[in-house]
């Protein structure tokens, strides 16, 4: 007789947090290629998410590549292999890395000492943390470089040598560092789930 079991509250738990944080790529991606002049603003409507208004792109081929590489970041968190994301914006021109926009993904560590399971977090909590962190992008604008040239932007992935990489989607690739002579950093908000727990931050060019 066949007998049927019911997911765990962990395996649930696991998927749940990363279909967040994978929506939360995609949100960030959009409001930072919008910020900062990528794509022009004509090809961004406005949406309503996290509580707010948010602005994602209506360009098809845009769309599509963000769509391939967040339903690979979602295959990589379910089986923790992502270590970090970093979105690097590119002088079209020269090539000269501009800025990098990177987020760090860390496992979220229970209590080995706990009796109790560690309650779960609210997700209108987790919300927040992320609301916060696009209100941030969306405010570097009065501290960032202007941008005068046109660029063009590249994501990175940093996964353990175990991870699942497809050789025809992905290479190994120049980490577009800026010089550490010429490279401001600001720290940005981070926000977790009961599973990962990400750390943000924003590198750019200064040639003060």
């Amino acid at each position: 007789m066949a007998t049927s079991q019911a997911p765990t509250r962990q395996a649930i738990t696991l998927k749940g947090s990363t279909n967040l944080v994978t929506e939360f790529f995609k949100y960030a991606a959009n409001t930072i290629l919008f910020q900062r002049g990528v794509y022009p603003s004509d090809d961004f409507h406005m949406v309503k998410k996290y509580g707010q208004t948010v602005l994602v792109t209506q360009d098809l081929a845009l769309e599509n590549y963000l769509d391939r590489i967040l339903k690979q970041l979602n295959k990589w968190l379910l089986t923790g292999s992502v270590t970090q994301l970093v979105l690097a914006i590119i002088s079209k021109d020269t090539r000269l890395p501009l800025e990098r926009w990177v987020f760090d993904v860390n496992l979220v560590e229970q209590p080995a000492d706990s009796a109790e399971p560690t309650p779960a977090k609210p997700e209108s909590e987790i919300q927040a943390e992320i609301r916060y962190i696009l209100k941030q992008i969306v405010s570097t604008v009065t501290f960032l470089p202007i941008i005068d040239t046109p660029t063009v932007f590249n994501i990175l992935a940093y996964t353990h040598d175990s991870a699942d990489v497809p050789a025809d989607e992905w290479v190994d690739t120049d980490p577009l560092a800026i010089e550490a002579s010429k490279s401001q950093q600001v720290k940005l908000r981070s926000f977790s789930t009961d599973v990962h727990r990400i750390e943000a931050m924003v590198a750019y060019r200064y040639e003060g």
